[in-house]
């Protein structure tokens, strides 16, 4: 089964990227997700592996995963080692507007597999579908919210640090 969502966020792909790429901001803006832990020596990028957990109706589903690739600021993808098949990926892509501000939309897909063979298989998927759909939505929701207010936050302590000097 495969699910996807997308959101504009108003901000540079640059600072989309800093929670995108740092594993401990997940469990603050992915929904659904009960573990996000790091398992490799590595925190972040090619290679990296991941223990995690997503809530889907009654069941915590998921497994080890690792990030198979990796391209700074546009692009991050991983697969499943250990657990439920699943194929993931992040997606970013900024562009200006007239004004000159950056607007970075961002795209996250799910591809999964439930282990077993026909009907039962097929009918776990497709019940399963709407509640990660939601979950992927609602993480895309508060990623924005958060990179948004962030970037305010900045934004508001360097005109604070010019009045000062």
């Amino acid at each position: 089964m495969r699910v996807g969502a997308a959101i504009d966020v108003t901000a540079p792909a640059e600072m989309v990227w800093s929670f995108v790429d740092d594993p401990s901001r997940y469990l603050h803006f992915m929904s659904g997700i009960t573990r996000w832990e790091v398992v490799s020596d590595a925190p972040s990028g090619l290679g990296a592996r991941y223990r995690m957990l997503m809530h889907v109706g009654s069941a915590e589903v998921g497994g080890l995963v690792e990030v198979v690739e990796h391209d700074v600021g546009r692009d991050m993808a991983w697969v499943s080692v250990v657990g439920i098949d699943q194929r993931g990926r992040w997606r970013l892509r900024e562009r200006r507007r007239g004004d000159g501000s950056a607007v970075t939309k961002v795209e996250l897909r799910l591809s999964y597999g439930v282990a077993g063979s026909g009907m039962f298989g097929w009918l776990a998927e497709h019940v399963a579908a709407p509640t990660v759909r939601g979950h992927l939505r609602r993480s895309l929701q508060q990623l924005k919210r958060q990179v948004e207010h962030e970037q305010l936050r900045s934004a508001a302590a360097a005109r604070r640090a010019a009045r000062v000097a």
